[in-house]
């Protein structure tokens, strides 16, 4: 008889196949299928400008719609035995104040009145950020990373997080000079030229981070977000404009389970979901779980631009699959005339004579399919 010695790292492995082929049947859980509709509050209470609150409602892990947006709610900014800052909803499910001038000696929290019941938050302090010393990148082999430094000479902030906004300039693939408008191929006038667009997109990661270890208070670059090398956000100029916000221990344990039970789930070995406790509590049910964690705090902002010329050669995006088609005169309208494809150009002989057009199908002519031709107010 002969006997076969494997590893236990093998053993593992073939144990954990042979636990997966023997789960056949789905297993749907009652919490998937129970009703729930707890509010959802995102956001934070902005001492030193607007404050900016979206209010929704959970929902069970089969519905693909759309979380349900809590429309038509009070929302407001309370000072502990003070004043009381509306927020108006400008948007379905999203209310906004006026910008803020918090006491920063005093504490805040926010009162809301939605489908006729009470909602709070605990009166909390508020948090003066530190500025922003640098948001500085580097070319990797990979993708451009973009880091964030930062400190505090009182070294009492010791906890941080950061969102991003990005935004990149691009051109369409062929350059349009003429257009076809009601039946008539014209010339393009600069305020109607569709190569040059804008993008913008906004962080949907948590990026956080303590000093706690270290005796000063000082964060050095720390790496928040990466760009790939294949990116078209690279193609000719990109921006990243950080916003830093200091945090409260509270807040700071609140966004890490947060961030371990969204981006860190998924194999044998990722920490195990917890259950979310933020502070905000209903005062008419208070056995009804609420779903949120309001922080007070300022906010700090850095913006950085980087072109195509600082960067590798080999930083280049895939080149889209556009099609030059020829439209003899005559079949202007059964070609252009649907708007599913833009003229570009003219086909002219040697001898000046205007024997057609030059066309492509709209992703490849029009910016405007992914973009806006509106500059920002801060581009370079």
């Amino acid at each position: 008889m002969r006997f076969h010695i494997i590893s236990l790292k093998t053993a593992f492995y073939w144990l954990c196949l042979l636990f997966l082929a023997a789960c056949e049947e789905p297993y749907n859980p009652e919490v998937i299928e129970s009703s729930n509709k707890f509010l959802v509050v995102s956001g934070f209470i902005n001492s030193n400008g607007p404050t900016t609150i979206l209010l929704s409602r959970t929902q069970n892990l089969s519905e693909s719609s759309a979380p349900q947006k809590e429309t038509n709610a009070t929302v407001t900014v309370e000072e502990e035995n003070g004043e009381k800052f509306p927020l108006m909803e400008i948007a379905a499910g999203t209310y906004s104040s006026n910008a803020l001038a918090l006491n920063p000696a005093k504490k805040y929290r926010l009162f809301i009145k939605a489908s006729g019941k009470e909602y709070a938050s605990e009166y909390v302090t508020v948090q003066q950020t530190p500025a922003i010393d640098a948001v500085t990148w580097e070319a990797a082999s990979d993708g451009l990373q973009i880091k964030v430094s930062t400190h505090d000479d009182r070294n009492s902030t010791r906890y941080y997080r950061w969102e991003y906004e990005e935004s990149w300039e691009y051109l369409s693939f062929y350059h349009s000079v003429i257009e076809y408008v009601n039946g008539q191929i014209m010339d393009r006038t600069p305020d109607k030229m569709i190569n040059l667009c804008y993008r913008f997109n906004n962080s949907t990661s948590i990026q956080i981070g303590n000093t706690l270890k270290l005796s000063q208070d000082v964060v050095s670059n720390f790496p928040l977000v990466k760009v790939p090398a294949n990116s078209d956000k690279l193609d000719r100029k990109y921006s990243i404009l950080v916003k830093q916000y200091a945090q409260t221990k509270e807040s700071y344990e609140y966004w890490e389970a947060l961030r371990k039970n969204t981006e860190s789930l998924g194999s044998l070995f990722d920490p195990l979901p917890t259950q979310l406790t933020g502070n905000i509590r209903c005062l008419t049910s208070p056995e009804e779980p609420v779903i949120g964690y309001v922080s007070v705090s300022s906010v700090t902002e850095k913006r950085i631009f980087v072109t195509d010329t600082e960067l590798p050669p080999s930083y280049r995006a895939p080149s889209p699959a556009c099609s030059f088609d020829t439209v003899f005169l005559g079949e202007e309208a059964a070609y252009f005339g649907g708007g599913s494809n833009i003229p570009i150009d003219r086909i002219i002989t040697n001898d000046r004579v205007l024997i057609g057009y030059g066309g492509a199908s709209k992703p490849c002519v029009d910016c405007r399919t992914l973009g806006t031709t509106a500059k920002p107010a801060y581009w370079e």
